[in-house]
């Protein structure tokens, strides 16, 4: 067999043909041609049989390593004059437009990147962490799946931040699914504007609720374009409220303590995690703490015991109704408790109760959505040194989201079966 036969058969190339084969010493050199004759551009569907040039030097992508080799597929290529991109170099069957890698090679790191660490990509693959985000990126652009807009019943929509300095990706999930099927860098009402765009008027007419925070930006992003969406207040953010009106409490105490007694005020800045954590999740020192405190009483316990009661009208034993009234019956008591940030946590629960009792009363909220964020938190742990939004929002894409992946190994073609 030619050297030429036994590469074609080895690399699987579509839609074109090896003309030579250099083996020189760090690397194997594979020269192709196309075997079609029409000229594609790699931007857009247009194809025409007018050449405008032959580019003057070869295209270079890397495909994947053959053993200790790097292996370099090599093509002379035309250009053409789109209507739409100019002048334009023509798109190649086997790797995506502005990459010099083969569409293997980018499949095989966007699987990677899901799955190891920054260092050990980078070692295996033999490329840097910045190429690997571009990589990812393309991968995303081809692999999501078109579909996933498709049938959006209960959504939910919320930030996550991605880097210092106030940075945020704004998701949106599909409670059903499950996954995450949207994303963009930034929040607020104007980033949940172009996820609505993008789904369109008659499929945001079908949604039927929508579980956020208590953010003023989505609910009238949500209320301009869903009409008929119910809009859900997450439970699991009111009671993030509350822990965080009882840390207000406890830094206002500690700061008292601390002018009054300095010694006694650092014993009770330890005191912190016994207050925000569940009691069931208490150590024995942090429960004794906990004991001690109870025994001072005062604004600090006061307001833990608010803080446990507005936890436990959120448990799952309750009905609509039973919450509704202990939701009530604890603004009354957060408002007359003289404690300010209580006042203001009462306040807020008033204003938006109907949105969280409808979190309630359809079961929808934002606790798969919570869930899938702290995986996305760990994803933009690994993804910090991109330095990228759109290479960030690709790997959680790619990890947690609707992607038609198929890697290299798992594709069914067998060249000449």
């Amino acid at each position: 067999m030619r050297v030429t036969a036994a590469f074609s058969r080895l690399l699987a190339l579509p839609g074109v043909r090896v003309r030579k084969v250099d083996f020189e010493p760090d690397r194997v050199v594979v020269t192709v041609a196309l075997r079609r004759r029409r000229l594609s551009c790699p931007d857009c569907d247009f194809e025409t049989a007018a050449r405008y040039d032959t580019r003057p030097v070869e295209s270079r992508w890397r495909h994947l390593d053959l053993g200790v080799w790097r292996l370099e597929v090599r093509a002379s290529l035309r250009r053409l004059v789109c209507p739409t991109h100019g002048v334009i170099t023509e798109a190649v069957p086997f790797a995506r437009s502005g990459s010099r890698f083969s569409a293997e090679v980018e499949d095989l790191v966007g699987f990677l990147a899901t799955q190891m660490d920054k260092t050990a990509i980078c070692r295996l693959v033999r490329i840097d962490w910045d190429t690997v985000g571009r990589i990812i990126c393309r991968v995303m652009a081809t692999g999501l799946d078109p579909g996933r807009l498709e049938g959006l019943f209960s959504i939910g929509v919320d930030e996550v931040s991605w880097r210092r300095h106030h940075k945020y990706l704004t998701l949106v999930s599909d409670h059903q699914g499950r996954k995450i099927v949207w994303g963009t860098e930034g929040r607020g009402a104007a980033m949940l504007d172009e996820f609505f765009d993008t789904l369109g008027e008659e499929r945001a007419g079908q949604i039927a609720a929508v579980s956020m925070d208590m953010s003023a930006g989505y609910a009238k992003s949500v209320r301009q374009h869903a009409t008929k969406a119910v809009i859900c207040y997450d439970p699991f953010h009111v009671v993030a409220l509350g822990t965080k009106a009882l840390d207000t409490v406890r830094r206002q105490h500690w700061q008292q303590m601390r002018r009054a007694d300095p010694h006694a005020a650092r014993r009770f800045k330890g005191a912190r995690w016994c207050l925000l954590k569940n009691p069931t999740d208490l150590d024995d020192d942090q429960a004794a703490t906990l004991r001690r405190l109870r025994r001072h009483g005062g604004a600090v316990w006061r307001a833990y015991a608010l803080k446990e009661a507005l936890r436990a009208i959120f448990s799952d034993d309750l009905d609509p109704a039973e919450v509704a009234a202990l939701l009530d019956r604890f603004c009354s008591k957060a408002s007359r408790s003289g404690l300010k940030p209580f006042v203001t946590l009462a306040r807020t629960i008033r204003k938006h109760r109907e949105g969280i009792l409808a979190a309630v009363r359809l079961g929808v909220n934002n606790a798969r959505h919570e869930g899938l964020n702290r995986r996305v938190r760990l994803i933009v742990n690994r993804a910090y040194g991109f330095h990228s939004a759109k290479a960030a929002l690709a790997l959680i894409m790619l990890t947690i989201g609707p992607i038609e992946h198929v890697l290299p190994h798992e594709r069914t073609h067998v060249p000449g079966g």
